[in-house]
């Protein structure tokens, strides 16, 4: 403080300014076996993600799973890597880069990084990164739009291990948020201008087990909450749209109904078209762009569909970008 009462810099200290921590599941750095074991390794040793007694799960995870799911999995991401690596490290790129600019398109002095829960960029570097800029006070975005203990809980675990809670706040889903829904529905409707519309709107979301559920995990009536109001925004009547839960792991029942087993009986029913679109990604990653939009289409078509259409997920449209920083904003004030 000076004499004239104002608050002055220290030099070399950057003056302090607002930090925005992007942050989303992570990928792996390669589609290479061996790094598709080592992200693996983190994320499923996570135990907000596999909650198991930590024994058992060591040696079912070391001895079982990371000898054998890493080379499937590889194969699956080699089917949409793309020249510039992984889309979900891509397209996260360019939301954290249209953030900014949109942040700071009135002058403002927003230091926005991305952070990854799981791989790189990790969100410990990410977090340095934005002290190293000057931020005094971090909004810290998952962009998960659904709450979940096992998806935004766990960002707010990472974020504890490296700040104290006093120095962050956190984005906590906007699963009901009305630019959300409003984005939402405005690229179904995009779609069905260009495509047409299906017999039936399939609204799919990542699964979760149905233990997690039964625990108290908000998640299964936060993704309700969004496909009613999507439903309700695109004038859709009952019958004209369900919801399924996918990417299901393990023998353990998960949220259900599952999308495979919806897809193929709407092939068996004789439903002869349907858009697919999924509202728990905020990008299109593995889980999106090679199981539903190509495994996914398989069993539709092979249990007599006729037409499988994947609706994109909004990635790094405008409407997103400015739901998002608008969630940042509403933070800060």
């Amino acid at each position: 403080m000076n004499a004239a009462g104002t608050m002055t810099r220290t030099p070399g200290h950057p003056t302090p300014k607002p930090g925005v921590l992007i942050s989303n599941l992570g990928t792996p750095d390669s589609c290479d076996t061996s790094d598709v074991r080592k992200f693996l390794k983190e994320f499923l040793w996570d135990p907000r993600v596999i909650q198991a007694p930590r024994i058992a799960w060591w040696f079912i995870l070391h001895l079982v799973i990371l000898t054998i799911r890493p080379r499937k999995a590889a194969a699956a991401y080699r089917k949409i890597w793309g020249k510039g690596g992984s889309p979900l490290l891509s397209i996260s790129l360019r939301q954290t880069d249209r953030v900014k600019k949109a942040l700071n398109a009135q002058g403002d002095r927003f230091a926005v990084e991305l952070g990854m829960r799981y791989g790189k960029p990790s969100m410990k570097e990410a977090i340095g990164r934005l002290k190293a800029h000057g931020a005094d006070r971090i909004v810290i975005v998952p962009l998960y739009p659904q709450y979940s203990f096992t998806t935004t809980a766990s960002v707010e675990d990472e974020a504890l291990r490296i700040l104290d809670k006093e120095e962050f706040v956190i984005v906590r889903g906007y699963h009901a948020d009305p630019g959300y829904i409003g984005a939402l529905a405005n690229s179904v409707r995009a779609h069905w201008n260009r495509a047409g519309k299906a017999d039936r709107l399939l609204i799919s979301f990542h699964g979760i087990p149905q233990a997690y559920s039964d625990a108290g995990d908000p998640y299964r009536r936060q993704c309700e909450t969004t496909a009613d109001l999507l439903a309700s925004a695109l004038n859709l009547g009952a019958g004209k749209w369900a919801m399924s839960f996918q990417s299901r792991f393990g023998p353990k029942k998960w949220l259900s109904p599952y999308t495979d087993e919806t897809l193929k009986g709407y092939g068996e029913q004789g439903i002869r078209s349907v858009d697919v679109v999924c509202p728990g990604f905020s990008v299109d990653c593995l889980e999106t762009l090679e199981e539903i939009s190509i495994e996914n289409k398989r069993v539709f078509l092979e249990a007599g569909g006729r037409e499988y259409r994947y609706i994109p997920c909004l990635n790094d449209s405008e409407e997103h970008i400015g739901m998002i920083t608008d969630c940042i904003r509403r933070q800060l004030s």
